[in-house]
């Protein structure tokens, strides 16, 4: 493998894609990697106009495979650059634009979708974080496809399906603590529409209604404005919170690790990191029972989503009594899946 020649197109550094990024060049020092990346800023100029802010900057001389995002796009890409015809690609699908949720801010437009659709097409294999992933894809290409009025192939879905594979990304283990704040419960994600943090406020005043005695560590990215949700939660609950904001790593693992719960309201989640990392240091995860979700955590950690209620009262029974047991997250480590990742970089 040493002196192959592999270039990872990421055209859109987020956190999440860029702690990806980092990831793979540093898990596979051996390779010849080639990195271009594109701030994670202006969402819907990145994912058109990837190859105009490339064009004159890839090399010549082809490389030996593309690692490309999805948020790529792939087949604008191959045409502008005729020496990559030829060239295997991996598209790796963080997520979907079929099951993104649009907020009411946002311009509703099947654009996104199609730049993953033909950049499926001009891809060898597509690789999803989770099968929740990759199933909403399918899915969601069939009925885009089933609403257009003429002039299309068969069978697009089914080129589709064999190229695609789920393989994660490496969750890496927070190592657990010897004592733990069991009634400390931590939000760590971003304080977006997406995320639905209004259910999270609206659970905390069920339970403290209820007269639950509980902790909060609000941590994750939020904008410079704080949300109506987390000014909300600052109001009501502010003698209960023992950390807010988004903390650098090292302070960061700290806190999670000796939680006793974390939660998610997520309206979308393709993979779930965050849920995942404070799962493998023995935090209890109560998850809504939908997306990715459903192939990671057992019924028990599982409510009913959108429901602050059903998540309040799940809260008031694990602090009330004894916590359920530590949730399994070891096939999202990266033990369990190297050689998965290997058999794709070698090969």
């Amino acid at each position: 493998m040493s002196g192959r020649r592999i270039w990872l197109l990421n055209a859109y550094r987020s956190r999440s894609h860029g702690a990806w990024a980092d990831w793979l060049t540093g898990a596979y020092p051996d390779v010849a990697w080639e990195r271009f990346e594109l701030p994670g800023r202006h969402f819907r100029w990145r994912i058109r106009g990837n190859p105009l802010s490339w064009l004159d900057t890839l090399p010549a001389q082809p490389p030996d495979r593309i690692i490309a995002t999805s948020m790529v796009d792939l087949a604008t890409l191959k045409g502008l650059n005729p020496a990559l015809a030829a060239v295997p690609v991996d598209y790796y699908f963080h997520e979907n634009q079929f099951a993104y949720p649009v907020s009411e801010q946002q311009v509703r437009s099947v654009e996104p979708q199609m730049v993953q659709i033909y950049g499926a097409l001009a891809a060898d294999r597509l690789l999803f974080n989770s099968a929740f992933n990759r199933d909403s894809f399918l899915d969601g290409v069939a009925e885009l496809l089933g609403r257009l009025p003429d002039a299309l192939p068969d069978g697009v879905v089914e080129r589709l399906r064999p190229r695609s594979r789920v393989l994660p990304i490496p969750v890496e283990k927070f190592e657990p603590v010897a004592q733990r704040d069991r009634g400390l419960i931590v939000w760590n994600h971003r304080w977006e529409y997406d995320k639905a943090p209004e259910v999270f406020a609206e659970a905390l005043d069920g339970l403290a209604k209820a007269g639950v005695d509980f902790r909060l560590a609000l941590l994750g990215q939020r904008p410079e404005r704080a949300p109506a949700a987390l000014r909300a939660i600052r109001h009501e609950h502010g003698g209960r919170i023992v950390a807010d904001g988004c903390l650098d790593d090292t302070d960061y693992r700290d806190v999670v690790r000796r939680a006793g719960i974390v939660v998610s309201t997520a309206r979308h989640e393709f993979q779930g990191l965050a849920m995942l990392e404070a799962a493998s240091a023995g935090v209890r995860p109560l998850v809504p029972d939908a997306l990715c979700y459903r192939e990671q955590y057992a019924e028990l950690y599982r409510y009913r989503p959108g429901d602050a209620g059903a998540l309040a009262r799940r809260l008031a029974a694990w602090l009330g009594g004894s916590l359920p047991p530590r949730a399994d997250v070891t096939p999202w480590t990266g033990a369990a899946l190297r050689r998965e990742w290997d058999e794709i970089i070698m090969s």
